[in-house]
């Protein structure tokens, strides 16, 4: 027995061997033979990010083995390596051990494998793939020595997976002229013949800035050994809505000027942040774009752009100097009325101190009568009357920007730009003095109103000496300070809502709310709105549905729960048991938590049975847009709230709609179900406070007999809203790219462009 299994294992060791072409008696020339390689291992460098992918000839490669793990440092494999000869050799002594772990190693791998490795170069060779790397890329630990100029693979004898080594074993052994695979090369650094490599670590930054992300970048040579720079990163187009996205620079020049593009809009972006902000997007070939107020812009047309931008930088500025010149004009006029009016009321000021010490004594009184016996007149000023007759008594000599007859750098740009900046808060600074210079003149004109009141009201009984006497004894004086706090004119910013700082809290809320304040048949009804009969309860609502709709629905209805419902009374006309669940006590789980509710069953809530028509249907869907209205009553949201509803076709907003407060998840979901669908619509609406809604939270989903329901919103992020009696109104919109794969799990299929035309809709 122990024979024959020993000759079933040499049994399929030999097919393997057969299956590479390999001989161990009578091992090939090419084998035998191996070269001393000279390789500096470099610290500080990570195996895993690799920098350049090639297709390298298979009999350029030695092959070496170490007893080390993939995971172990370069050093540490490279000075236990040998080469693969040592391990072949059958004969020798020395070599036994080796060749007995070459075996074992053999016994490992499968012919499915190895076929797997030879499928995956073979469709490289076609086609690289869009992102260079591909799902075994890791295995492949080859490297390069610059003294040796050798390319050489260490094989990891403590490893699981050796398709790889296998593989080129076999091609080695077929010995064919040009055959090559596609690989990454570990541990080099880039050769710089696109763009060096500080412009490369640059690019880096640069597209961080625009894109939020760090780019992959690879230098790759085809099968002619031409190179190229392979950029593959990730980007915002929307929002939260990311695309991949990939740049190809096939030749130096193209490097430069991509380069250069990303220099010039960095450095806007960076250094005058407050007027220029960069967008992205790609094109119908999944490339970087970028853009100005939905302008691409291009390294071509960067002369243009410049200049128009510092022609607009001209215009801003003499507008911004001639605002500066009116402001300092209005600030001075301000302050001369300022000046005149604090005179007036020092007057004032001082005549009723003079009365206030003088009504102390009786020669004081007699005194103040006398010396103050008329009525002072009072000059009212008039705060526009003065600044206009100012201003049109004084001529303003404006400063004037001109351009000059030259070509114009992004440093010219920027110092425009910032000359700018700074008129601009001279402005706001003179905007400030004038408001509180506007404020100081209207409470010393109301003190002024104050002080001539109390005046007025003193002179009123100066008749007399004896009528003034009696007068002056009484204790009350005017307020005659008071004045005016500061009016700032400033809309108050509405709190929005943040989904993914405010969602768990809001779904507990709304589902305490819900079930509080839902009755069992409107939470039935709710239910109802989750499933794809809510096109035809929106219909109805807004009362366009025909019998005919209603009738087709209602086959659907009955062959769907003749194929998926497995109750023994399906069949029966009438239920005795009603609405009685054998499940109830069922565990399930939602939100991590354990639960012993039953799900809401639409056929039930409905009553779906065989007899069932068409006019009851329609009778028991009315019922349910009923309850659905009453529950909408029921619930407001409690801050203006953006929501989402991406669709493959155009919509009409304008009844039940079902909407996400996700747009990631909304985006994502609709591109795993419409696949083939290339163009697509994705409404952002902004929702007031108030707008009545019903959240589709858990008790939505099930009821709540045994008290054991989670709260919250784990099932779903929507919401249902009534747009019937609303005015949506467009106040934006823009188209924006996304790249799909055909098959997002095949690292070769092919890209897809999915157009997103994106509506911004208030109510």
């Amino acid at each position: 027995m122990p024979r024959k299994k020993k000759i079933e294992m040499d049994s399929k060791l030999q097919e393997k061997l057969d299956y590479i072409g390999l001989d161990l008696n009578k091992l090939p020339k090419n084998l035998k033979e191996y070269t001393e390689i000279s390789f500096r291992t470099i610290k500080g460098y990570d195996e895993k990010k690799y920098k350049q992918y090639k297709f390298i000839n298979v009999n350029d490669i030695e092959i070496l083995l170490s007893p080390t793990n993939r995971v172990d440092s370069i050093k540490e494999k490279y000075e236990q390596a040998l080469p693969l000869a040592f391990y072949l050799d059958n004969k020798s002594e020395e070599n036994i051990v080796n060749h007995t772990k070459f075996l074992q190693l053999l016994d490992k791998v499968s012919i499915a494998s190895i076929e797997k490795v030879e499928e995956e170069q073979k469709r490289i060779a076609k086609n690289i793939p869009f992102k260079v790397k591909y799902t075994g890329n890791y295995l492949w630990q080859i490297y390069y020595s610059k003294t040796s100029e050798k390319y050489f693979m260490i094989v990891t004898t403590e490893d699981s997976d050796y398709s790889t080594f296998f593989y080129l074993l076999k091609k080695k052994i077929e010995n064919k002229p040009n055959e090559k695979i596609f690989v990454p090369i570990s541990l080099v650094d880039y050769e710089g013949k696109i763009l060096s490599r500080t412009e490369i670590r640059d690019v880096e930054n640069y597209l961080w800035l625009f894109t939020k992300d760090y780019p992959l970048i690879y230098e790759t040579w085809n099968k002619q050994d031409e190179v190229s720079l392979d950029i593959i990163g990730e980007t915002e187009i929307y929002g939260d809505i990311k695309t991949l996205y990939k740049v190809n620079l096939s030749t130096q020049r193209e490097g430069l000027k991509f380069y250069k593009l990303l220099k010039a809009l960095f450095i806007l972006q960076t250094e005058i942040p407050h007027y220029y902000k960069f967008d992205t997007n790609i094109d119908k070939n999944g490339e970087l774009k970028f853009y100005l107020d939905n302008v691409q812009i291009k390294y071509d047309i960067l002369p243009e752009f410049i200049y128009e931008q510092y022609l607009k930088s001209i215009s801003m500025k003499n507008k911004a100097q001639a605002d500066y010149n009116a402001l300092t004009s209005k600030i001075t006029n301000l302050q001369i009325l300022s000046d005149e009016l604090t005179k007036e009321y020092n007057q004032k000021e001082k005549q009723i101190t003079t009365y206030l010490e003088c009504k102390k004594t009786f020669f004081g009184k007699v005194k103040y009568f006398f010396k103050f016996g008329k009525k002072n007149k009072t000059n009212d000023i008039d705060l526009e009357e003065s600044q206009m007759t100012t201003e049109e008594k004084k001529t303003e000599k404006h400063e004037k920007f001109k351009l000059e007859e030259k070509n114009y750098t992004i440093f010219d740009l920027e110092q425009s730009y910032k000359e700018l900046e700074e008129i601009e808060e001279k402005n706001n600074n003179l905007v400030m003095d004038i408001n509180a210079l506007k404020l100081k003149n209207k409470n010393l004109k109301k003190k002024i109103e104050n002080a001539t009141n109390y005046i007025e009201e003193i002179n009123k009984h100066k008749k007399s000496i004896f009528e003034f006497w009696k007068y002056s004894n009484k204790d009350a004086v005017a307020t005659l300070d008071e004045g005016e706090e500061e009016e700032i004119n400033i809309k108050k910013i509405e709190k929005v809502f943040d989904f993914e700082d405010e969602f768990e809290e809001f779904g507990v809320e709304v589902d305490r709310n819900q079930r509080n304040k839902f009755t069992d048949d409107e939470l039935d009804s709710a239910f109802i709105a989750t499933t794809n009969l809510i096109t035809l309860l929106s219909r109805m609502n807004i009362k366009i549905a025909e019998n005919k709709e209603i009738s087709e629905e209602l086959k659907l209805l009955k062959v769907f729960k003749e194929k998926n419902e497995d109750s023994e009374y399906e069949d029966d006309d009438f239920n005795i048991f009603g609405r009685i669940k054998q499940t109830n006590n069922k565990e399930r789980t939602l939100g991590n938590k354990t639960h012993r509710e039953a799900p809401r069953d639409k056929f039930e809530i409905l009553e779906i049975q065989k007899g069932l028509k068409g006019v009851e249907l329609k009778r028991n869907l009315e019922k349910v847009i009923k309850n659905i209205n009453s529950a909408l009553k029921k619930n407001k949201l409690a801050e203006d709230t953006y929501v989402y509803k991406v669709s493959s076709e155009k919509l009409d907003l304008n009844s039940y709609e079902v909407v996400n407060l996700n747009m990631k998840s909304e985006i994502e979901e609709i591109l795993k179900k419409e696949e083939k669908i290339n163009k697509l619509y994705l409404y952002k609406i902004k929702l007031p406070k108030d707008t009545n809604f019903i959240a589709f939270s858990n008790i939505i989903y099930y009821d709540n007999k045994n008290m054991t329901l989670p709260l919250g919103m784990n099932i779903s992020e929507r919401i249902l809203v009534d747009l019937s009696e609303t005015n949506l109104n467009e106040i934006n919109k823009k188209i924006v790219n996304k790249i799909c794969f055909e098959d997002e799990k095949d690292d070769f299929s092919n890209i897809i462009i999915k157009s997103i035309m994106v509506k911004e809709l208030e109510v």
